[in-house]
């Protein structure tokens, strides 16, 4: 379901979407037409620690960048990203409440093509550790007890609940920072072979499987449908879990009034004509909210947005938004592997900001529970 449709109830759909994602052979396309900033899939849940894997095809092409990552409402992030000018390197990362840190890359060789082969990549985390495997194989390990830092003593590991993300964004735009474009294999060729072809650049997922594991020992709360943020730490015990529900009944909604929604009475229109003996008459007609006024604020979406990309013109169109929103490109001038950076929130830190606690997996393909409209979270980070 488009992102902007979407107000909080897992019921309706297990991803949502921010551009203009294909399904056709019962494989998901990530498409990035000519002029667009990609396609993010999110998954409509939350995990908080688990065994998480995908089986892709990658894009291909200079300045092209796909990804699959975990990333939490405070910028914990876990990935795996592609540059489409080298097919046979998957780059590794992982960052700390957004910390800019180039340190933590991790490059893992493959012995083919990402673009022309299926692999699987996968990502096993845990409280003590974060591991990358592809095709079953053991790449790359990073604990937690490496990165302590004694000047905050905090640890600067990835310790909170996390939605699955996959994407397919433009790393070479001529508006992004110098060190992006150069990191991405440069400007991005929008007369490729691929968009001759097909009229997109497109990356292929046919599988996601997603194993949750027991919260940590030291979680607060016992409930499986929802979490809050306690204080503006961000950390593993920050996170307070409960059975509260997260539906919103409109957009207008948020974490401390979900049940606000659209004045109908403010949505009519007047209407003033003639009757057949010539008399003005004035005529009220009430409309309902339209789908284009029920869109989260801030967000502009994705995507190419035409009816002959995506699923029957759902993508939500536009150019994107830099940073926190749209294909997250990052503003960095510096060089390394960049954060693919698209996030439901703007803050390091909130404070009762409900989103969705991890559930486990049916039949281990398509997260099942509830979670947060993506208004509930955006709403609660902006009045921080």
């Amino acid at each position: 379901m488009p992102k902007t449709k979407y107000l909080g109830d897992p019921a309706t759909a297990d991803w949502v979407s921010d551009g203009s994602p294909l399904l056709q052979g019962g494989e998901l396309w990530l498409t990035m037409a000519p002029g667009s900033v990609g396609t993010v899939v999110a998954s409509s849940t939350y995990v908080w620690y688990g065994r998480i894997s995908a089986k892709l095809k990658t894009s291909r092409g200079k300045g092209v960048v796909t990804a699959f990552i975990m990333m939490s409402d405070v910028k914990d992030e876990i990935d795996y990203e592609w540059i489409g000018v080298d097919l046979q390197t998957a780059q590794t990362n992982y960052y700390w409440q957004g910390v800019l840190d180039w340190h933590n890359s991790g490059n893992l060789s493959l012995s083919d093509s990402t673009f022309d082969n299926y692999h699987t990549y996968e990502i096993d985390w845990t409280p003590d550790q974060i591991t990358w495997s592809i095709d079953g194989q053991v790449g790359r390990t990073k604990k937690k007890s490496d990165t302590y830092n004694a000047t905050t003593g905090n640890y600067m590991f990835p310790q909170t609940p996390s939605r699955v993300q996959l994407s397919l964004w433009p790393g070479g735009l001529t508006t992004n920072a110098q060190g992006t474009i150069d990191w991405s294999g440069g400007l991005i060729d929008w007369n490729s072979e691929d968009i001759q072809q097909a009229g997109y650049d497109y990356a292929i997922f046919s599988e996601v499987n997603v194993q949750c594991y027991n919260p940590p020992s030291d979680a607060q709360g016992s409930g499986t449908v929802s979490y809050t943020y306690v204080d503006k730490k961000g950390l593993n015990t920050s996170v307070d879990l409960s059975n509260d529900g997260t539906i919103l009944k409109s957009f207008l909604g948020t974490g401390t009034n979900m049940s606000a929604a659209y004045d109908v009475a403010s949505s009519t229109i007047a209407v003033t004509s003639t009757n057949a003996a010539g008399q003005a008459t004035t005529v009220t007609s009430v409309v309902a909210p339209t789908d284009t006024a029920e869109t989260v604020p801030g967000l502009t979406g994705a995507g190419f947005g035409s009816a002959n990309v995506g699923n029957g013109g759902d993508g939500s169109g536009g150019s994107g938004d830099s940073g926190d929103s749209g294909s997250g490109t990052g503003t960095d001038t510096g060089s390394g592997s960049q954060s693919t950076g698209w996030s439901q929130g703007g803050s390091s830190g909130t404070t009762n900001t409900k989103s969705s606690a991890s559930t486990l997996v049916s039949s281990e393909r398509l997260m099942k529970g509830s979670m947060v409209a993506v208004a509930v979270a955006l709403a609660g980070l902006l009045s921080m």
